[in-house]
């Protein structure tokens, strides 16, 4: 019996032993779970929130992007209206190209200025405009009326270049008979020699 007694010992002690060494892998285990109950309650809120609500905020952030954009577009489109022709901060307002003395050549400081009224008369085909040429008081005034009208045709030429239609443009001199300037100056002379924008209805 006593036998039998300490073998029965052994054996729950065994169990016992069992049991003990078993708890703390289940308490891991749980440990384990906790942690993948935790990453699914962060899945939920990313499903929930971060991701998908935050994209729906993004979407709609460049959706507003976009409509500024829009408001930009449109003011881009502003800028080549007939309203344009007459503010000083579009460069639409500015009408002369001046030139060297006794040339017809445009300069190139003059280029961006040249494409801006050809990009306004393309977008607003209904408009004509007439290239006037001008001149100082030197020379003859023969001279000076075929010198008026090179300077009109080069800007019209560029004009045309740049794909404005030929019957939007007119080419005319007015040789020194229509100054800027009124005196005798190498200032008033430079002021002079120019051709000027003029639209129709102005």
């Amino acid at each position: 019996m006593k036998a039998s007694q300490l073998v029965l010992s052994l054996l729950l002690a065994a169990t016992l032993a069992a049991c003990s060494s078993t708890s703390p892998t289940n308490t891991a285990g749980n440990g384990a779970n906790g942690a993948n109950g935790a990453n699914g309650l962060n899945g939920a809120n990313g499903e929930n929130d971060p991701s998908a609500a935050g994209y729906v905020r993004n979407g709609v952030g460049v959706n507003g992007a976009n409509g500024a954009n829009g408001a930009t577009g449109a003011d881009g489109s502003g800028a080549y209206s007939n309203s344009a022709l007459k503010d000083p901060r579009n460069i639409l307002s500015k009408r002369s190209v001046y030139f060297d003395f006794d040339s017809a050549t445009v300069k190139g400081e003059y280029k961006p200025l040249v494409e801006a009224h050809s990009t306004f008369l393309k977008k607003n085909p209904q408009r004509k405009a007439q290239i006037q040429g001008n001149t100082d008081v030197l020379g003859s005034r023969e001279y000076n009326l075929a010198l008026g009208q090179r300077r009109a045709e080069s800007v019209k030429n560029m004009m045309r270049v740049l794909g404005v239609p030929e019957g939007q443009l007119e080419a005319v001199s007015y040789g020194k008979e229509k100054p800027k300037a009124t005196g005798t100056s190498d200032a008033d002379n430079a002021q002079n020699r120019r051709a000027d924008v003029a639209y129709d209805g102005e």
